[in-house]
């Protein structure tokens, strides 16, 4: 283990990661708000501290292998969002202990959504630009570690996106360099943070709010600046805004970027999982209106179409952004809405949950073993498209899906040990596994309620989460850590 070359790493992204701390700053000094001295303490101690690790381990440029790619992958969330945690706990307003702010950085920059805070738009203009801002800034991250990085380490299945998957989703389709690849998805990505900033402005938001709610609606973050989130403006049209952008931020940057250098969108309906992706979600938001219009819940079909269709894709696609309480709603639908939350995005998303081409290819398995059942001679594969997959590429998927169920269990137990109720208890491991943010019952607002060993519980929840299980699962492994 390349150990002083892993630190030379984590000291260049901390001294990276300062540079955050200053558009707070700045937008402190702006509006006046008092607020800017933690964030230029917390630049000062990220600067010193990154090159304190920087430079005694500069000259140590090894090549490295797959395994100080997973040490370094999971330092990367652990160790920025501790760092992110700092201006909360210099903060006089709002007061929070330790444990909230490293609640609410780590829900922040691994785009959860989940906040232990109430009255969001009371806080300092500084406070709100940087909880967004760290949802931007991990959502980046998502789409460099998903599209760029865990392919290569072969993380539950997702080594077909290098390998196994035809044309425009292939890794080595797109650039042969990972620091080339991580710069055309930094285009796209900045290109549809614009986008939304403009729309959402020209829709009726104030600057601040339109470049706020960008940030956190294409990072999938669900972060607002109100207490009452998007329900605050009361817009049907930011609702359908923010449903096309969480849609297009749900798909696979990959088909993003050969539409972008190939002007042509047929790779997107040559896509399986773009498919998939959008069966569930046209799926999702009918069985929402339709029973919301059948049980008389809103006064008009209007109404519940605006409502259904925002917070199925809002929940779906895993933001939490939201504009009522989806948790009052009638029937079975708070739990379809959860449960929907498991699927997510797309692979190479900014989305959470298991990922829709993972939950596609378990549907094909299980299709497969009941053709096995009935005609036990015949050979079948699982297929993609027109592609047979590789059974190494199924068994992975089956062991994330394992991983992802016995660390869903374990966290869940734990949540109910901590003093959460049994439907708290679920919702809140879902909502932090999946990265989505609000649950149900004393967790449907915020958390803050939780305790503190709940609140640790559910960060590693959170990591667990965003390091699709088995990048974090790897560390615990003797067999890791032997030479």
């Amino acid at each position: 283990m390349h150990y002083r070359a892993i630190v030379r790493i984590l000291g260049l992204l901390v001294a990276l990661f300062s540079v955050t701390m200053i558009p707070p700053a700045l937008v402190s000094l702006l509006y006046q708000d008092g607020s800017g001295v933690p964030f230029i303490m917390a630049f000062i101690l990220c600067v010193l501290t990154g090159t304190a690790m920087w430079y005694p381990n500069r000259e140590h440029r090894q090549d490295l292998r797959a395994k100080e790619g997973f040490l370094i992958v999971a330092l990367f969330w652990a160790v920025l969002a501790s760092f992110g945690a700092i201006p909360f706990i210099l903060l006089e307003q709002p007061s929070m202990t330790v444990t909230d702010a490293f609640f609410e950085s780590f829900s922040g920059l691994t785009t959860t959504g989940a906040t232990v805070i109430q009255g969001i738009e009371f806080l300092p203009h500084s406070i709100q630009f940087y909880r967004q801002q760290l949802q931007w800034f991990g959502g980046m991250g998502i789409i460099v570690l998903a599209v760029a990085i865990l392919p290569i380490l072969g993380v539950g299945g997702m080594q077909l996106y290098r390998a196994e998957m035809p044309g425009p989703v292939k890794d080595s389709k797109m650039t042969p360099r990972i620091a080339d690849t991580a710069k055309h998805l930094w285009y796209i990505y900045l290109s549809l943070t614009i986008a939304c900033t403009v729309s959402y402005w020209l829709a009726g938001m104030s600057w601040f709010d339109a470049i706020c709610h960008a940030f956190s609606t294409v990072a999938i973050g669900g972060f607002s600046t109100h207490d009452a989130s998007l329900g605050y403006f009361q817009s049907p049209t930011i609702n359908v805004i923010c449903s096309v952008f969480l849609l297009i931020a749900a798909l696979n940057f990959s088909l993003h970027y050969t539409a972008a250098t190939a002007r042509s969108f047929k790779n997107y309906f040559q896509d399986p999982e773009f498919k998939a992706f959008f069966t569930i979600q046209a799926t999702l938001i009918l069985v929402c209106f339709l029973t919301l219009v059948l049980t008389g819940y809103y006064t008009s079909a209007e109404e519940a179409l605006d409502q259904a269709m925002i917070q199925a894709v809002s929940i779906g696609t895993t933001a939490g952004f939201a504009t009522t309480d989806f948790a009052s709603w009638p029937t079975f639908l708070p739990i379809l809405l959860i449960f929907a939350s498991f699927i997510g995005g797309c692979a190479g998303s900014t989305g959470g949950g298991l990922k829709v081409i993972r939950v596609f290819l378990l549907y094909l398995q299980g299709k497969r073993e009941i053709d096995r059942l009935i005609h036990p001679k015949a050979v079948y594969s699982v297929k993609l498209g027109e592609r047979a997959m590789p059974d190494r590429v199924v068994e992975a998927v089956w062991g994330f899906f394992s991983a992802y169920a016995i660390v869903f269990v374990i966290i869940m137990l734990g949540m109910i040990a901590s003093g959460l109720d049994n439907i708290s208890a679920f919702t809140a491991t879902a909502a932090t596994l999946n990265n989505l943010g609000p649950g149900l019952g004393s967790v449907a607002a915020n958390y803050s309620e939780v305790s503190d060993s709940g609140k640790w519980i559910l960060v590693s929840a959170m990591l667990f989460g965003r390091l699709e299980v088995f990048s974090l699962l790897v560390l615990f492994s003797p067999t890791f850590w032997r030479s």
